[in-house]
């Protein structure tokens, strides 16, 4: 279970909940000169980049969806997965217009163990909602918002929706109260209002401001203590 938002406002800023269960996720903050991300340890011993933030303002973010046939894991060259596409961004090995260019010619299918999708997004704020086997959209307007389900196709994830699960409607609605001014705080006042607790308790959540070129993020819902990690010139 996972949150992700990017608001347009004088400042772009996105904020994600990073909702797991640490026992199928072995998970780390990493900091690096170029990058902060979390590093999702693999059966290839790489932790790897599937949420995080590069220097130059790509943000990439993995959410569990209920897979559809259409998205399934194919091995040949007309294929990439979401997560190998994420990763790619967030490294800065694909920029926005990259990843736009590879939806739009190449076939986006999940990982071979686990069935994603993905929002990616820029400096400037341009987003790209992700899902395979469904198809993309490139989003507009004051925020963008995903959680767990389809956008592109709700009623295909409906009979999966969890009692009680509304992180969306209301992460939406408190999205909406804003205007222009919107900052890193009001951010976490969104992610700790949508904040997971139990089994699949947020583990980590994070803030980046373009405007400031920083990530701030707190972990296991202690949002009284912030850190803040800084892209340093150079």
């Amino acid at each position: 279970m996972c949150t992700r938002f990017v608001y347009r406002g004088r400042d772009m800023i996105t904020g994600f909940n990073f909702d797991i269960d640490p026992a199928q996720w072995d998970h780390q903050v990493i900091c690096e000169k170029d990058r902060f991300y979390l590093g999702i340890l693999r059966p290839d011993g790489i932790r790897h980049a599937y949420h995080g933030v590069n220097r130059n303002g790509n943000a990439g973010t993995l959410l569990y969806v209920h897979g559809n046939p259409a998205g399934a894991y194919e091995d040949n060259p007309e294929a990439i997965t979401i997560a190998d596409l994420t990763e790619q961004f967030i490294q800065a090995k694909i920029s926005f217009d990259d990843a736009l260019r590879l939806v739009q010619t190449k076939k986006i299918v999940y990982a071979p163990d686990a069935t994603m999708q993905a929002m990616l997004s820029d400096r400037s704020g341009r987003t790209l909602m992700i899902e395979p086997g469904l198809g993309f959209r490139a989003d507009a307007g004051r925020f963008s918002l995903v959680t767990n389900y389809s956008l592109l196709d709700p009623e295909s994830t409906r009979p999966f929706t969890l009692p009680g699960d509304d992180r969306y409607e209301r992460a939406s609605q408190l999205l909406m109260e804003y205007g222009d001014c919107f900052s890193v705080d009001d951010a976490f006042s969104v992610l700790r209002a949508v904040r997971q607790e139990g089994l699949w308790a947020t583990r980590v959540s994070f803030v980046y401001s373009a405007g400031e070129q920083a990530v701030y993020y707190a972990e296991n819902n202690d949002f009284a203590h912030i850190e803040k990690y800084e892209f340093l010139p150079g």
